[in-house]
């Protein structure tokens, strides 16, 4: 392993200090730039800033910054759940271009894995993202390579994809006709913002499985826990953040949700939208309820927010069902995405 450069001192990051978080932002956001340039999905300052300011039931973040001869050269970040999978750590190291290889990274990640065992934490997952010219495995991807070095496998390859809008009604019409005769017994609704209260708990019980529900290949998660308080905190941040949630479910004839769909808008990217979690319930599949949410809520978004033009998703590359409900959609695949994981020895958290 690369020995760091003499003088690198790595930070805890005071999320209270503006101008040491905009500088910690800057490498971050500059590292993924460099890596997938326009297909970076970025998170803005202000919204970073926000998610890390705030005190929630579910989860705590924090951030880390390195200092080289009086320059911000790498970016840190971990985030550990409170109600579920006490035992995990998600973890990001970005490091400048032109301060990699040189130790940067791996000084950065000791101090993160050392903090992540500190809280009783045991198994570290962290995702990052590479071409699409390097294929699946990322090979000769800085990302990928480094985390192999550092340890971590590749437990999950996800595709990035992304939708350019509109897509033309005729289009969306025919996929929800084509769709309708098999989920008549269900009612779609949608909205714009918080999920309306009568929909609150089905939607924490129904989001909060998506984790373990979706393939997770060698990833070591446990489900989420069901919480309404988490929903409403999350909620709370997305607006701070100057987010806003487009959302679509399928229930049954006693109103149980039994499928969801949602995205997101942000005032920090115009132009710009992220589709976030699909799932329909295990024993309520073979009704082909998730192109109904999917097209359904694509045509919420482009009822309420013309401007939009692109949206991107993931998907992990076995899920062929959904990958083939966004095929139908018109996404194209434009990069990938790596969930690496790494177990770290000694007991778990008393």
């Amino acid at each position: 392993m690369t020995t760091p450069p003499p003088g690198l001192e790595v930070r805890e990051l005071d999320v209270h200090d503006d101008a040491a978080f905009d500088a910690w932002h800057a490498v971050y956001a500059a590292a993924e730039r460099h890596d997938l340039d326009d297909f970076a999905t970025v998170w803005q300052v202000e919204e970073l800033r926000v998610a890390m300011r705030a005190t929630a039931s579910h989860s705590c973040s924090g951030g880390w910054s390195g200092h080289l001869d009086g320059e911000v050269v790498a970016a840190g970040w971990m985030r550990t759940p409170l109600l579920d999978n006490l035992e995990l750590a998600e973890v990001a190291v970005h490091v400048l271009p032109h301060a990699r290889r040189r130790g940067v990274g791996s000084a950065v990640l000791d101090v993160l894995e050392s903090a992540a065992a500190a809280r009783g934490r045991r198994v570290l997952t962290g995702l990052c993202g590479w071409p699409s010219a390097a294929g699946p495995g990322g090979d000769g991807a800085s990302g990928p390579s480094f985390a192999r070095v550092r340890g971590y496998d590749l437990a999950l390859t996800e595709v990035q994809r992304e939708l350019w809008l509109p897509v033309d009604d005729a289009v969306l019409a025919r996929l929800a006709d084509d769709a309708a005769p098999a989920h008549a017994a269900y009612t779609l609704r949608s909205w714009v913002g918080p999920v309306p209260d009568d929909l609150l708990a089905g939607w924490a019980a129904l989001t909060s499985s998506l984790a373990t529900e979706a393939p997770t290949g060698d990833l070591d998660l446990e489900p989420e826990a069901v919480s309404t308080e988490a929903v409403r905190e999350r909620e709370a941040t997305l607006v701070a953040q100057g987010r806003t949630k487009l959302n679509t479910v399928a229930l049954t004839g006693d109103g149980e949700v039994v499928a969801y769909t949602d995205l997101a808008t942000t005032v920090h990217e115009p132009g710009r939208a992220y589709q976030w979690g699909t799932l329909v319930q295990t024993a309520h599949r073979g009704h082909r309820l998730g192109i109904a949410v999917k097209v359904a809520n694509l045509r919420l978004l482009q009822r309420e927010r013309p401007d939009i033009v692109r949206l991107t998703t993931y998907n992990a590359e076995v899920n062929t069902h959904m990958v083939a409900v966004n095929e139908a959609l018109g996404f194209r695949p434009v990069a990938w995405l790596g969930d690496f994981q790494k177990k770290l020895g000694g007991p778990g958290p008393s």
